[in-house]
């Protein structure tokens, strides 16, 4: 009886830890459903048609495309938000590989004041980014900001400049703060990662002769390819939907003269204040395109990393 009381309790353990995962799956598939699959779907039904103000009107196949690239100022505007959407992808990708790489190497050999240090970089990257954004314009005023009144202070005063007045390093700023505020995000997954590299692979490459560097190039760095590839993707997620810090950097214009314009800034200031007859429907197929490129660069970074990380093993 006792083994049948014992076979049967185990049955009724897993029938229940199978209903509770499921129960788990079906609510995060109706969340998912609700808050991003539909307005996708929305969006795309969208941008099929015409619209005048919310009435929608005929059906215009591909017209709303195809206004995003031979129409002004969308043929301008378009182009102009999609390559600085690309140097913010490329400006926080070089530096949180770079920088949050070699800090959280540092951060893994340090003994102590670890976990503090960790929380200092930590902390930039859990305040809202449209805070983050407004506290650097402040910063960089050229009027009473701290890095002029510092740069003028130390006989640097050629350097003080209106940053975020001028274009030419108005898109740097926003590649900048973006990274600065993210950069602990990157920290901590590569300290996880170099922590869950086993000691005896670098104490071997060590007794054959490898130097520090050596180790690092040979052993260390390709055991994080895994971490590498998260942070690529991620990366370029957050760069292609950037909003936030450009918003609050250079308003919804994309100021000064675009140079901070990104491909959410069009598509809010298409949908919500250029007032064309047409916005809903214009701004709709900015979307669709949007997370069309997002999705199938996305998946092209997660393939190409996984292939990469098979040849490892």
């Amino acid at each position: 009886m006792s083994a049948t009381n014992t076979r049967r309790s185990r049955h009724i353990g897993i029938t229940l830890s199978k209903r509770t995962g499921l129960v788990f799956i079906l609510t995060a598939l109706i969340l998912f459903t609700i808050f991003v699959l539909y307005p996708l779907l929305t969006a795309l039904s969208y941008s099929f048609f015409n619209w005048t103000g919310i009435v929608r009107g005929d059906f215009s196949v591909l017209d709303n495309y195809v206004t995003l690239f031979t129409k002004l100022p969308y043929s301008e505007q378009v182009p102009n938000a999609f390559f600085n959407n690309v140097l913010l992808f490329v400006g926080a990708m070089v530096f949180q590989n770079t920088v949050g790489l070699g800090l959280a190497v540092l951060l893994h050999r340090l003994k102590r004041f670890k976990r503090f240090f960790q929380t200092i970089f930590t902390l930039p990257y859990l305040v809202s980014p449209l805070v983050v954004g407004y506290l650097w314009s402040l910063m960089l005023s050229p009027l009473f900001g701290p890095v002029n009144f510092i740069l003028k202070a130390v006989g640097l005063e050629e350097l003080a400049q209106p940053w975020l007045g001028n274009p030419a390093t108005a898109i740097w700023v926003v590649v900048f703060v973006t990274a600065w505020q993210w950069v602990g995000f990157p920290v901590l997954l590569y300290g996880a990662a170099l922590g869950g590299i086993p000691q005896e692979i670098e104490e071997a490459a060590s007794l054959d002769g490898a130097t520090s560097w050596q180790r690092f190039r040979e052993v260390t760095f390709p055991l994080l390819t895994p971490a590498i590839g998260t942070v690529s993707v991620l990366t370029f997620i957050g760069a292609m939907e950037a909003f936030a810090i450009p918003y609050a950097l250079g308003g919804s214009q994309g100021s000064p003269a675009g140079a901070t314009d990104v491909l959410s800034l069009l598509f809010y200031r298409t949908a919500f204040e250029s007032g064309a007859s047409n916005a809903f429907g214009t701004s709709s197929a900015i979307a669709t395109l949007l997370f069309i490129f997002i999705f199938g660069v996305a998946v092209f970074i997660t393939w190409f990393m996984r292939k990469a990380e098979r040849k490892l093993y």
